[in-house]
């Protein structure tokens, strides 16, 4: 069966969303501090870009830089404070410092969350054994999505990872979306669709003058234009 990839932009602000809606995004990331790979953004910004924009929105629930859980209260205070303002999709993940996931932070916020949509992000590429995570992960409810490159350095060492993940697609711990970001390029987009993973996630790929300037609405419609013509095959 084809799918219609789904094409996920980060955003920092209204007119990156904007942009990356009118290029053909399906969804937005949202965070703040990209020098910290990435943090909560402030209530006053979810509701800014919601307001711009009416596609799918993740709100990222991170404090620090890092993918240790830190102030789990914190967290599920930012949690609440956003799904008050209208937030219903998150992104989050944290790992203990053997390379285990932190099962109870993680279990802590997905309550807060309570049946809300949530990607599991890039921790997983730190983590000790991917396997071990997906499994000990995969009846918390809401959770659809894998971000990850399938390894620490990105998608160019991570590729044979991320074919291996797909095709267990249906198995336990192995029903979630991959949405495939880190070091992502567009010739890599080829090998991942015929492998059948419908998700991509692109940040810096977005923006031709760095994380400094803006999302180009031209960029990410060569990303749309790029995975609607590499149709893949979902078995």
């Amino acid at each position: 069966m084809s799918t219609r990839a789904v094409l996920e932009v980060i955003a920092l602000g209204p007119e990156d969303a904007v942009a990356a809606q009118a290029g053909g995004a399906d969804r937005l990331e949202l965070v703040t501090d990209m020098a910290a790979d990435g943090l909560t953004p402030p209530v006053r910004t979810f509701g800014a870009i919601r307001a711009a924009v009416d596609i799918d929105l993740r709100v990222m629930l991170r404090l620090a830089d890092g993918f240790a859980a830190g102030d789990v209260e914190g967290l599920v205070r930012a949690a609440a404070e956003l799904r008050g303002a209208g937030a219903d999709q998150f992104v989050l993940g944290f790992l203990g410092t053997d390379g285990a996931v932190d099962l109870a932070a993680v279990e802590r916020v997905v309550a807060e969350l309570d049946g809300c949509r949530w990607t599991f992000h890039r921790a997983i590429d730190r983590a000790a054994d991917r396997d071990a995570l997906r499994k000990q992960l995969a009846d918390l409810p809401g959770l659809d999505t894998y971000l990850t490159a399938g390894s620490a350095s990105g998608v160019d060492d991570g590729l044979p990872t991320l074919l291996a993940e797909a095709r267990r697609r249906g198995e336990p711990g192995y029903e979630q979306t991959l949405l495939v970001g880190g070091g992502l390029r567009l010739d890599h987009v080829p090998a991942l669709r015929a492998a059948g993973i419908d998700g991509f996630h692109i940040g810096g790929a977005a923006r031709p003058d760095g994380w400094t300037g803006p999302v180009s609405a031209t960029a990410v419609t060569r990303w749309r234009q790029e995975l609607d013509a590499v149709r893949g095959d979902r078995s």
